[in-house]
Protein backbone atom coordinates (compact mmCIF):
# COMPACT_ATOMS: atom_id res chain seq x y z
CA UNK A 1 0.00 0.00 0.00
CA UNK A 2 0.58 3.81 -0.32
CA UNK A 3 0.15 4.90 3.36
CA UNK A 4 0.08 8.53 4.25
CA UNK A 5 0.62 9.35 7.74
CA UNK A 6 -0.21 12.51 9.65
CA UNK A 7 0.36 13.85 13.50
CA UNK A 8 0.46 16.96 15.13
CA UNK A 9 1.68 17.94 18.61
CA UNK A 10 4.39 17.84 21.00
CA UNK A 11 6.93 15.18 21.05
CA UNK A 12 4.49 12.92 22.86
CA UNK A 13 2.23 13.16 20.24
CA UNK A 14 4.75 12.41 17.52
CA UNK A 15 7.18 9.74 18.94
CA UNK A 16 3.95 6.81 18.25
CA UNK A 17 3.85 7.81 14.58
CA UNK A 18 7.55 7.52 14.34
CA UNK A 19 7.26 3.90 15.48
CA UNK A 20 4.38 3.17 13.33
CA UNK A 21 5.86 4.43 9.93
CA UNK A 22 8.67 2.59 10.74
CA UNK A 23 7.07 -0.68 11.44
CA UNK A 24 4.61 -0.27 7.64
CA UNK A 25 7.48 0.53 6.01
CA UNK A 26 9.41 -2.36 7.63
CA UNK A 27 6.48 -4.38 6.58
CA UNK A 28 6.80 -3.74 3.10
CA UNK A 29 4.71 -0.64 2.51
CA UNK A 30 5.12 2.72 1.05
CA UNK A 31 5.20 5.36 3.73
CA UNK A 32 4.88 9.15 4.17
CA UNK A 33 4.91 10.77 7.80
CA UNK A 34 3.87 14.70 7.82
CA UNK A 35 4.57 16.06 11.16
CA UNK A 36 3.86 19.18 12.63
CA UNK A 37 5.56 19.84 16.12
CA UNK A 38 3.80 22.93 18.29
CA UNK A 39 7.28 23.69 19.89
CA UNK A 40 10.58 22.57 18.22
CA UNK A 41 11.93 21.70 15.17
CA UNK A 42 14.13 18.73 16.06
CA UNK A 43 12.24 16.29 13.45
CA UNK A 44 14.02 17.87 10.76
CA UNK A 45 16.80 16.29 11.41
CA UNK A 46 15.17 12.95 10.83
CA UNK A 47 14.32 13.30 7.74
CA UNK A 48 17.64 12.15 6.20
CA UNK A 49 18.18 8.84 8.51
CA UNK A 50 14.10 8.01 8.22
CA UNK A 51 13.57 5.02 5.61
CA UNK A 52 10.08 6.30 5.12
CA UNK A 53 9.29 9.59 3.84
CA UNK A 54 8.98 12.60 6.15
CA UNK A 55 7.91 16.00 5.55
CA UNK A 56 7.85 18.61 8.22
CA UNK A 57 5.02 21.22 8.00
CA UNK A 58 4.68 24.75 9.94
CA UNK A 59 6.96 23.86 12.43
CA UNK A 60 7.47 24.98 14.99
CA UNK A 61 3.88 26.36 15.55
CA UNK A 62 4.89 28.50 17.89
CA UNK A 63 8.48 29.58 17.62
CA UNK A 64 8.65 32.99 19.90
CA UNK A 65 9.86 31.40 23.18
CA UNK A 66 7.73 34.06 25.32
CA UNK A 67 4.70 33.59 23.42
CA UNK A 68 4.70 29.86 23.70
CA UNK A 69 5.72 30.20 27.49
CA UNK A 70 2.95 32.46 28.11
CA UNK A 71 0.24 30.30 26.28
CA UNK A 72 1.62 27.30 28.55
CA UNK A 73 1.02 29.20 31.52
CA UNK A 74 -2.11 30.28 30.85
CA UNK A 75 -2.93 26.61 30.16
CA UNK A 76 -1.62 25.19 33.41
CA UNK A 77 -3.60 28.04 35.44
CA UNK A 78 -6.62 27.19 33.43
CA UNK A 79 -9.14 24.78 35.81
CA UNK A 80 -11.77 24.04 33.73
CA UNK A 81 -10.89 20.97 31.63
CA UNK A 82 -12.88 22.48 27.89
CA UNK A 83 -12.09 25.52 28.40
CA UNK A 84 -8.13 24.68 29.14
CA UNK A 85 -8.34 22.28 25.65
CA UNK A 86 -10.11 24.78 23.83
CA UNK A 87 -7.17 26.96 24.22
CA UNK A 88 -4.51 24.45 23.20
CA UNK A 89 -6.65 24.24 19.83
CA UNK A 90 -6.48 28.00 19.46
CA UNK A 91 -3.05 28.53 20.42
CA UNK A 92 -0.88 25.64 18.81
CA UNK A 93 -3.31 23.98 16.30
CA UNK A 94 -5.54 27.22 14.65
CA UNK A 95 -2.48 28.80 13.71
CA UNK A 96 -1.48 25.90 11.61
CA UNK A 97 -4.69 24.79 10.69
CA UNK A 98 -4.29 26.13 7.30
CA UNK A 99 -0.88 24.51 5.96
CA UNK A 100 -1.57 21.72 7.61
CA UNK A 101 -5.04 20.91 5.56
CA UNK A 102 -3.00 21.97 2.41
CA UNK A 103 -0.60 19.25 3.45
CA UNK A 104 -3.37 16.69 4.22
CA UNK A 105 -5.00 17.10 0.84
CA UNK A 106 -1.95 16.58 -0.71
CA UNK A 107 -1.01 13.01 1.38
CA UNK A 108 -4.91 11.95 0.98
CA UNK A 109 -4.43 12.36 -3.00
CA UNK A 110 -1.33 10.26 -3.42
CA UNK A 111 -1.94 7.45 -0.40
CA UNK A 112 -4.32 4.45 -1.13
CA UNK A 113 -5.30 4.53 2.78
CA UNK A 114 -4.12 7.49 5.39
CA UNK A 115 -3.34 7.48 9.25
CA UNK A 116 -4.21 10.60 11.84
CA UNK A 117 -3.54 11.18 14.66
CA UNK A 118 -7.28 11.02 16.44
CA UNK A 119 -6.77 14.89 17.34
CA UNK A 120 -6.31 16.58 14.04
CA UNK A 121 -9.42 16.97 12.16
CA UNK A 122 -7.79 18.19 8.91
CA UNK A 123 -6.62 14.76 7.72
CA UNK A 124 -10.06 13.07 8.61
CA UNK A 125 -12.09 15.71 6.85
CA UNK A 126 -9.93 15.50 3.84
CA UNK A 127 -10.01 12.26 3.71
CA UNK A 128 -13.76 12.06 3.52
CA UNK A 129 -14.42 14.79 0.86
CA UNK A 130 -11.91 11.97 -1.32
CA UNK A 131 -13.11 8.95 -0.40
CA UNK A 132 -10.08 7.80 0.98
CA UNK A 133 -9.71 5.06 3.83
CA UNK A 134 -8.69 6.57 6.98
CA UNK A 135 -7.67 4.95 10.20
CA UNK A 136 -7.56 6.99 13.58
CA UNK A 137 -4.91 6.26 16.29
CA UNK A 138 -5.73 7.36 20.01
CA UNK A 139 -3.59 7.98 22.72
CA UNK A 140 -5.55 8.43 25.19
CA UNK A 141 -8.70 6.45 26.19
CA UNK A 142 -10.90 9.19 28.45
CA UNK A 143 -12.50 9.70 25.30
CA UNK A 144 -14.26 6.65 24.24
CA UNK A 145 -17.92 6.08 25.65
CA UNK A 146 -18.83 2.92 27.12
CA UNK A 147 -21.02 2.21 30.19
CA UNK A 148 -18.30 -0.01 31.60
CA UNK A 149 -15.87 3.00 32.73
CA UNK A 150 -17.23 7.09 33.39
CA UNK A 151 -16.05 10.23 31.00
CA UNK A 152 -12.91 11.36 32.02
CA UNK A 153 -12.72 13.00 35.81
CA UNK A 154 -15.74 11.33 37.04
CA UNK A 155 -16.25 8.76 39.34
CA UNK A 156 -17.71 5.05 38.02
CA UNK A 157 -22.15 5.48 37.97
CA UNK A 158 -22.36 1.91 37.13
CA UNK A 159 -23.46 1.07 33.99
CA UNK A 160 -26.85 2.95 33.74
CA UNK A 161 -25.20 6.49 35.16
CA UNK A 162 -22.11 5.80 33.19
CA UNK A 163 -24.35 6.01 29.86
CA UNK A 164 -25.99 9.02 31.07
CA UNK A 165 -23.12 10.52 31.96
CA UNK A 166 -21.15 9.68 28.38
CA UNK A 167 -24.73 11.08 26.67
CA UNK A 168 -24.40 14.64 28.65
CA UNK A 169 -20.40 14.55 28.12
CA UNK A 170 -21.11 14.28 24.11
CA UNK A 171 -23.32 17.21 24.05
CA UNK A 172 -20.82 19.43 25.95
CA UNK A 173 -18.06 18.08 23.77
CA UNK A 174 -19.98 18.97 20.32
CA UNK A 175 -21.07 22.53 21.66
CA UNK A 176 -17.19 23.07 22.81
CA UNK A 177 -15.41 21.80 19.82
CA UNK A 178 -17.02 20.14 16.88
CA UNK A 179 -17.14 24.12 15.97
CA UNK A 180 -13.75 24.05 14.83
CA UNK A 181 -13.91 21.16 12.37
CA UNK A 182 -16.59 22.50 11.00
CA UNK A 183 -15.65 25.47 10.01
CA UNK A 184 -12.78 24.08 8.20
CA UNK A 185 -15.24 21.51 6.57
CA UNK A 186 -17.66 24.35 5.55
CA UNK A 187 -14.42 26.58 3.98
CA UNK A 188 -13.70 23.41 1.76
CA UNK A 189 -17.10 22.66 0.22
CA UNK A 190 -17.28 19.75 2.92
CA UNK A 191 -21.29 18.95 5.10
CA UNK A 192 -20.33 19.37 9.05
CA UNK A 193 -19.34 16.79 11.29
CA UNK A 194 -21.88 14.44 12.48
CA UNK A 195 -20.27 14.33 16.34
CA UNK A 196 -17.03 15.09 17.46
CA UNK A 197 -16.22 12.18 19.47
CA UNK A 198 -17.82 9.05 16.97
CA UNK A 199 -17.50 11.16 13.08
CA UNK A 200 -14.08 13.63 14.08
CA UNK A 201 -11.79 11.83 16.52
CA UNK A 202 -12.44 8.36 15.87
CA UNK A 203 -13.23 6.76 13.05
CA UNK A 204 -15.65 3.91 11.72
CA UNK A 205 -13.46 2.35 9.24
CA UNK A 206 -10.87 1.67 12.37
CA UNK A 207 -9.72 3.60 15.61
CA UNK A 208 -6.52 2.01 17.00
CA UNK A 209 -5.77 2.93 20.58
CA UNK A 210 -2.26 2.89 21.26
CA UNK A 211 -2.22 1.88 24.94
CA UNK A 212 -1.44 -0.91 27.12
CA UNK A 213 -4.00 -3.37 27.31
CA UNK A 214 -2.40 -3.44 31.47
CA UNK A 215 -4.22 0.56 31.41
CA UNK A 216 -7.06 -0.75 28.68
CA UNK A 217 -9.06 -3.10 28.67
CA UNK A 218 -11.25 -3.66 25.62
CA UNK A 219 -14.56 -2.87 26.18
CA UNK A 220 -17.16 -5.47 25.62
CA UNK A 221 -19.61 -2.49 24.30
CA UNK A 222 -17.17 -0.59 21.92
CA UNK A 223 -17.89 -1.15 18.37
CA UNK A 224 -15.94 -3.27 16.03
CA UNK A 225 -14.10 -1.12 14.69
CA UNK A 226 -12.35 -0.02 17.98
CA UNK A 227 -8.63 -1.87 18.87
CA UNK A 228 -6.86 -1.46 21.60
CA UNK A 229 -3.38 -2.48 20.41
CA UNK A 230 -1.23 -1.44 22.78
CA UNK A 231 1.56 1.63 23.02
CA UNK A 232 3.66 2.61 19.83
CA UNK A 233 7.28 2.53 20.76
CA UNK A 234 10.53 2.47 18.83
CA UNK A 235 14.13 2.16 19.62
CA UNK A 236 15.86 5.68 20.87
CA UNK A 237 15.58 8.64 17.67
CA UNK A 238 17.51 11.61 17.24
CA UNK A 239 14.85 13.54 18.83
CA UNK A 240 15.81 11.93 21.87
CA UNK A 241 18.94 12.42 22.77
CA UNK A 242 21.56 9.66 23.42
CA UNK A 243 23.04 7.81 26.84
CA UNK A 244 26.11 10.15 26.91
CA UNK A 245 29.74 9.55 28.90
CA UNK A 246 28.14 11.73 32.31
CA UNK A 247 24.92 9.91 32.26
CA UNK A 248 26.41 7.07 32.75
CA UNK A 249 28.97 7.61 34.91
CA UNK A 250 25.81 9.06 37.05
CA UNK A 251 23.71 6.57 36.71
CA UNK A 252 26.64 3.90 37.97
CA UNK A 253 27.92 6.10 40.98
CA UNK A 254 25.48 5.76 43.56
CA UNK A 255 21.95 4.36 44.60
CA UNK A 256 19.55 4.28 41.29
CA UNK A 257 18.37 7.77 41.14
CA UNK A 258 14.98 9.65 40.55
CA UNK A 259 14.19 10.53 36.47
CA UNK A 260 12.19 13.99 36.45
CA UNK A 261 10.46 15.83 33.91
CA UNK A 262 7.21 18.02 33.21
CA UNK A 263 7.30 16.77 29.14
CA UNK A 264 9.03 17.56 26.35
CA UNK A 265 7.60 21.40 25.74
CA UNK A 266 7.31 22.78 29.02
CA UNK A 267 4.93 25.04 30.35
CA UNK A 268 6.39 28.20 31.20
CA UNK A 269 8.49 26.49 28.67
CA UNK A 270 11.56 25.06 30.51
CA UNK A 271 11.89 28.52 32.71
CA UNK A 272 14.08 28.17 36.06
CA UNK A 273 11.12 27.83 37.98
CA UNK A 274 10.06 24.79 36.54
CA UNK A 275 13.75 23.31 37.01
CA UNK A 276 14.31 24.58 40.58
CA UNK A 277 10.36 23.14 41.46
CA UNK A 278 11.90 19.79 40.36
CA UNK A 279 15.43 20.10 41.86
CA UNK A 280 14.20 21.55 45.29
CA UNK A 281 11.73 17.93 45.50
CA UNK A 282 14.51 16.00 44.75
CA UNK A 283 16.74 17.94 47.72
CA UNK A 284 13.92 17.65 50.31
CA UNK A 285 13.46 13.96 49.15
CA UNK A 286 17.13 13.31 49.31
CA UNK A 287 17.88 11.70 46.76
CA UNK A 288 19.59 11.67 43.55
CA UNK A 289 18.15 13.03 40.25
CA UNK A 290 18.41 13.40 36.67
CA UNK A 291 16.35 16.05 35.87
CA UNK A 292 15.28 16.64 31.88
CA UNK A 293 15.21 19.89 31.18
CA UNK A 294 15.44 21.99 27.83
CA UNK A 295 17.62 24.81 28.16
CA UNK A 296 18.60 24.39 31.63
CA UNK A 297 22.44 25.34 31.20
CA UNK A 298 21.35 28.08 29.54
CA UNK A 299 19.43 29.18 32.77
CA UNK A 300 22.58 28.47 34.71
CA UNK A 301 21.64 24.99 36.40
CA UNK A 302 25.02 23.02 36.92
CA UNK A 303 25.26 19.03 36.94
CA UNK A 304 26.54 17.88 40.53
CA UNK A 305 26.87 15.03 42.90
CA UNK A 306 23.46 14.83 43.43
CA UNK A 307 21.97 16.34 40.41
CA UNK A 308 22.53 15.59 36.71
CA UNK A 309 20.82 17.88 34.30
CA UNK A 310 20.06 16.39 30.31
CA UNK A 311 17.76 18.19 27.46
CA UNK A 312 17.01 14.99 26.58
CA UNK A 313 17.33 11.36 26.77
CA UNK A 314 16.29 7.60 25.17
CA UNK A 315 13.67 7.11 28.31
CA UNK A 316 13.96 3.07 27.46
CA UNK A 317 17.24 3.22 28.01
CA UNK A 318 17.17 5.37 31.24
CA UNK A 319 14.07 4.45 33.50
CA UNK A 320 14.57 1.23 34.05
CA UNK A 321 18.23 2.49 36.10
CA UNK A 322 16.00 4.62 37.80
CA UNK A 323 13.75 4.33 41.22
CA UNK A 324 10.95 6.28 40.08
CA UNK A 325 10.09 8.31 37.38
CA UNK A 326 8.49 12.33 37.74
CA UNK A 327 6.73 13.04 35.01
CA UNK A 328 3.81 14.89 33.44
CA UNK A 329 1.18 12.20 32.40
CA UNK A 330 1.93 12.23 28.89
CA UNK A 331 0.63 9.03 27.21
CA UNK A 332 4.79 8.14 26.24
CA UNK A 333 6.15 8.96 29.37
CA UNK A 334 3.55 7.13 31.37
CA UNK A 335 3.50 4.01 29.41
CA UNK A 336 7.55 4.08 29.27
CA UNK A 337 7.66 4.38 32.96
CA UNK A 338 4.98 1.70 33.11
CA UNK A 339 7.37 -0.68 30.51
CA UNK A 340 10.20 0.15 32.62
CA UNK A 341 8.54 -1.63 35.63
CA UNK A 342 9.10 1.19 38.22
CA UNK A 343 6.63 3.59 39.87
CA UNK A 344 5.50 6.76 39.00
CA UNK A 345 4.50 10.54 41.00
CA UNK A 346 2.57 12.04 37.85
CA UNK A 347 2.13 15.72 37.82
CA UNK A 348 -0.22 17.04 35.27
CA UNK A 349 -0.54 19.98 33.58
CA UNK A 350 -3.92 18.98 31.55
CA UNK A 351 -7.35 17.26 31.99
CA UNK A 352 -5.74 14.23 29.90
CA UNK A 353 -2.60 14.22 31.56
CA UNK A 354 -4.27 14.24 34.71
CA UNK A 355 -6.53 10.89 33.37
CA UNK A 356 -3.10 9.65 32.95
CA UNK A 357 -1.80 10.07 36.41
CA UNK A 358 -5.36 8.35 37.92
CA UNK A 359 -5.51 5.47 35.88
CA UNK A 360 -1.50 5.24 36.68
CA UNK A 361 -2.72 5.02 40.49
CA UNK A 362 -6.06 3.09 39.97
CA UNK A 363 -3.72 0.14 38.88
CA UNK A 364 -1.28 0.65 41.85
CA UNK A 365 2.03 1.63 39.79
CA UNK A 366 1.71 5.50 41.31
CA UNK A 367 1.06 8.05 43.98
CA UNK A 368 -2.42 9.68 43.62
CA UNK A 369 -1.80 12.76 40.82
CA UNK A 370 -0.56 15.77 42.13
CA UNK A 371 -2.06 18.76 39.77
CA UNK A 372 0.82 21.27 38.35
CA UNK A 373 -1.09 24.39 40.00
CA UNK A 374 -1.12 22.27 43.24
CA UNK A 375 2.79 20.85 42.86
CA UNK A 376 5.25 22.19 45.27
CA UNK A 377 8.53 21.30 46.55
CA UNK A 378 7.36 19.77 50.23
CA UNK A 379 4.49 18.05 48.33
CA UNK A 380 6.27 16.11 44.98
CA UNK A 381 8.97 15.27 48.10
CA UNK A 382 6.15 13.44 50.06
CA UNK A 383 5.00 11.85 46.84
CA UNK A 384 8.87 10.86 46.26
CA UNK A 385 9.33 9.27 49.64
CA UNK A 386 6.19 7.30 48.75
CA UNK A 387 7.18 6.14 45.38
CA UNK A 388 10.90 5.02 46.38
CA UNK A 389 9.93 4.03 49.76
CA UNK A 390 7.18 1.85 48.94
CA UNK A 391 7.03 -2.73 48.59
CA UNK A 392 3.71 -2.80 47.02
CA UNK A 393 4.00 0.45 44.31
CA UNK A 394 7.66 -1.24 43.30
CA UNK A 395 6.11 -4.75 42.87
CA UNK A 396 2.94 -3.83 41.21
CA UNK A 397 5.43 -1.60 38.89
CA UNK A 398 7.78 -4.89 38.13
CA UNK A 399 4.81 -7.01 37.76
CA UNK A 400 3.16 -4.39 34.87
CA UNK A 401 6.42 -3.71 33.52
CA UNK A 402 6.75 -7.38 32.98
CA UNK A 403 3.29 -7.92 30.91
CA UNK A 404 4.41 -5.02 28.86
CA UNK A 405 7.80 -6.67 27.61
CA UNK A 406 5.16 -9.32 26.12
CA UNK A 407 3.49 -6.20 24.13
CA UNK A 408 4.79 -5.44 20.01
CA UNK A 409 2.04 -2.37 20.02
CA UNK A 410 3.53 -1.39 16.26
CA UNK A 411 3.35 -4.93 15.05
CA UNK A 412 -0.15 -5.40 16.38
CA UNK A 413 -1.07 -1.88 14.58
CA UNK A 414 0.42 -2.88 11.42
CA UNK A 415 -1.37 -6.38 11.58
CA UNK A 416 -4.52 -4.30 12.53
CA UNK A 417 -4.23 -1.96 9.52
CA UNK A 418 -3.14 -4.11 6.54
CA UNK A 419 -6.11 -6.87 7.63
CA UNK A 420 -8.80 -4.23 7.67
CA UNK A 421 -7.85 -2.91 3.94
CA UNK A 422 -7.90 -6.16 2.87
CA UNK A 423 -11.06 -6.92 4.59
CA UNK A 424 -12.04 -3.51 2.68
CA UNK A 425 -10.61 -4.78 -0.87
CA UNK A 426 -12.07 -8.35 -0.41
CA UNK A 427 -15.11 -6.39 -0.10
Amino acid sequence: MRIGIQTWGSHGDIRPFVALADGLQAAGHEVTLVITCVDSDRYAALQAQSRFGLRVVATPVIADAQVLASAGRAIVRERNAIRQTQMAIESFLLPAEAEMYRASEQLVAESDLVIGHYFLYTLGAAAEKRGRPCVSVALAHGAVPSAHQPPSGLPDLGRMGNRMAWWLARRVLNRAFKKYPDRLRAANGAAPARDMVDNVWASDYLTLLAISPAICEQRPDWPAHFHVCGPLDTPGSVAEGELSGPLESFLSAGDAPVFMTVGSMLPGSGESEAIALLADAAQAAKVRAIIQAPGWERLGFQCSDQFHFVDAVPHAAVFPRCSAVVHHGGAGTSQAALRAGVPSVVIPHTAEQEHWGSELCRIGVACKPIPRRKATPARIASALREATGSTTLAANARAKGASLANENGVAEAVRLIVGRYEQAIQG
